[in-house]
């Protein structure tokens, strides 16, 4: 079973002459422990997808399935208790609560779908994002690599079925973004999660083993990554949009 399939995918913007479509009959598919990465210029529909996989946008046509539920078949109500238990979403502005300490952040998703903490899952996610000692940190008191690897930790606490992490560097400098590319590629070998990555940097990109180039609301080329090299991606980004 596909960790991610979508089909046909349809999403438009405005109404009449403004109206603007994003993605037009875009499919992809994601197998399970897959990491690949979405890439395209800004507009091109990569966090609109990210949103509609997640639960988060309605679709205008088409359907994304993630473990073999129809995601775009869901209620509000039934998408949110879906999104807790198989999709672990990593935001650019990280989304953490303010209120809440590091320890408390990470175990949200369970908290929210009223189940028990796990001390033990808590303890190994600590460990593998390099977090320990900051357990009782509230997120204004972190760094901003300590916050984006706090919601990496709470993406993963539930072992979702994928992970949908929507330009995830965005708010990061040049070395905590290669830091953090190299600790989620580590974790990644670790976790049963699929990872699906929303990036425009190349950099980012060869972190993952296959990149999507997004272009008139569907996917126009799809490559592994050679040798996970950021120069070779930006050659074949540069081919696809020249």
């Amino acid at each position: 079973m596909d960790a991610l399939k979508a089909t046909g995918l349809c999403r438009a913007y405005g109404t009449g002459k403004l109206k603007t479509q994003v993605l037009d009959g875009f499919d992809l598919t994601l197998a399970p422990g897959a990491f690949e990465v979405l890439m395209g210029p800004s507009g091109s529909g990569k966090s609109t997808f990210l949103h509609v996989a997640a639960g988060l946008l309605a679709a205008d046509a088409g359907a994304v399935e993630i473990g073999g539920t129809v995601v775009t078949a869901l209620g509000d109500g039934a998408a949110a208790k879906f999104r807790r238990r198989h999709v672990g979403v990593v935001f650019q502005s990280f989304n953490l609560v303010d209120t809440l300490d590091v320890a408390a952040n990470i175990e949200l998703p369970v908290r929210l779908d009223h189940g028990k903490p796990d001390a033990a899952r808590l303890a190994a996610l600590i460990a593998k994002l390099n977090l320990a000692g900051l357990e009782a940190r509230l997120p204004d008191e972190l760094s901003g690599g300590e916050r984006q690897r706090v919601a990496i930790a709470r993406a993963l606490y539930m072992a979702p079925d994928v992970i949908l992490a929507d330009e995830p560097t965005g708010n990061l400098d040049v070395a905590a973004a290669k830091s953090f590319c190299d600790l989620l590629r580590a974790v990644h070998a670790d976790e049963r999660s699929a990872i699906l990555l929303v990036t425009h940097d190349p950099v980012v990109a060869a972190a993952a083993d296959r990149v999507h180039f997004l272009k008139n609301g569907k996917i126009a080329a799809s490559h592994d990554t050679p040798g996970h090299d950021p120069a070779e991606i930006s050659r074949l980004y540069l081919e696809t949009y020249k």
